[in-house]
């Protein structure tokens, strides 16, 4: 199993799995993609309530063709029949969002469990025909690349690469309009065409991530690799990058497991190989993990108490509290019996004259101070401009005098 799984993981297990977990990782990095600008747009529902509505259009791209040819798992007509029932849903959920008082979500849950509903009736219809029964579209509800024909790897690899491509050519009025739309307008940009643009290319990320991923899961895979984004940087061009590295890295991971048996399912490995590398980001980011925001928490505790024991200090008071004591013996501020060394009287006297001059601040600039993230722990060299912290001493000079 090992051999074999090492085998796939190198594109050495025969030329349709390379094919497939090649594909699988374009489609990654095509969901990851479009999936940070819809969550930067706070839209990222709207791809749940798309991979729901494909299921009846699936279904009845199946029951024609088996009909008319008695063979219903023709790829690109099944992809085309999602597609425009999938296209469908969408219009549905902006016509709901647009001419009535429901919210978003409110259109996304009806149109989603609607559709999804349809297509379970559809299926059961497929189950009691004499022709084709669920044989070729069961694989695009859960994800299957075990059985996957070279063709259909093909037309998956192509369609994610070409949806890739427009991502890219689009980054810039995508990335306007989620942030200022009114900005985005008076720069050329055509607000209404580019949410459009968007939609079109979740639902062909969608339809093509159909049987890798399946109906089910393939929202998971334009969510969880752009919220693992976030947590790694605030600039978008950077989170769009990460989101679909990480997209790649979870689809071709998932791929090459599921390569590894005929009943594994694509779709639920790729969710868990998404779901680690959240959970990752979640808590050893250094920018916003749980990991490094305890640490922030714990250097700015340390910190609070350092300069209340060297404004003690420099009072002559004592000091009672075990933390500030242990903080100012660690620092070399006291000795162990409590008394101040000359690191520590010298420390306590520019405390002092920080705590003068931010007290200064704070009554003659109140809203810049309100507004600043110092909270008078920054030295003031660092936090203000030098003409500013100049002007500061002057004037504490004179009261002094």
């Amino acid at each position: 199993m090992l051999d074999a799984f090492v085998a796939a993981l190198l594109l050495q297990a025969g030329y349709n799995t390379a094919l497939v977990t090649a594909g699988a990782a374009v489609l990654g990095a095509s969901a990851g993609a479009i999936g940070a600008f819809m969550l930067l747009r706070k839209r990222s529902l709207v791809s749940d309530a798309i991979s729901h509505a494909t299921l009846p259009g699936l279904a009845l791209a199946f029951i024609v063709m088996a009909l008319a040819t008695g063979d219903g798992r023709f790829m690109p007509g099944l992809l085309a029949g999602a597609a425009l029932s999938a296209g469908l849903g969408l219009v549905a959920v902006e016509w709901i969002t647009r001419r009535t008082r429901l919210t978003e979500d409110v259109a996304i849950g009806a149109v989603l469990s609607v559709f999804f509903g349809l297509g379970i009736v559809l299926l059961t219809v497929i189950q009691a025909m004499d022709t084709g029964r669920q044989a070729g579209i069961s694989g695009f509800l859960l994800g299957s690349t075990a059985g996957m024909l070279r063709s259909e790897a093909e037309v998956i690899a192509v369609a994610a690469t070409l949806t890739g491509l427009a991502i890219f050519v689009l980054r810039r009025p995508l990335t306007l309009v989620c942030f200022d739309q009114e900005y985005a307008a008076t720069q050329g940009v055509n607000v209404r065409a580019t949410d459009l643009a968007t939609m079109a290319l979740v639902l062909a990320v969608t339809v093509i991530g159909l049987k890798v991923a399946g109906l089910v899961l393939i929202v998971a895979l334009t969510i969880l690799p752009p919220v693992a984004a976030r947590f790694w940087t605030n600039r978008v061009e950077r989170m769009v990058l990460i989101a679909a590295a990480i997209g790649a890295v979870a689809a071709y991971l998932g791929a090459v497991v599921s390569s590894l048996g005929p009943g594994l399912p694509t779709g639920a490995l790729i969710v868990l190989v998404s779901f680690a590398i959240f959970l990752f980001s979640l808590v050893f980011s250094p920018l916003r993990g749980l990991l490094a925001g305890q640490m922030t928490t714990l250097a700015l505790r340390k910190r609070v108490h350092e300069r209340q024991g060297l404004l003690a200090l420099a009072r002559d008071e004592p000091i009672y509290d075990p933390l500030t004591l242990k903080v100012l013996r660690q620092a070399g501020y006291i000795r162990a019996d409590g008394a101040a060394t000359l690191e520590g009287r010298s420390a306590a006297l520019a405390a002092t004259r920080e705590e003068a001059l931010w007290g200064l601040y704070r009554k003659l600039f109140p809203d810049q101070a309100l507004n600043a993230d110092y909270h008078g722990l920054t030295p003031i060299n660092e936090a203000l401009p030098p003409d500013v912290v100049r002007d500061l001493e002057q004037r504490c000079n004179l009261r002094a005098a």
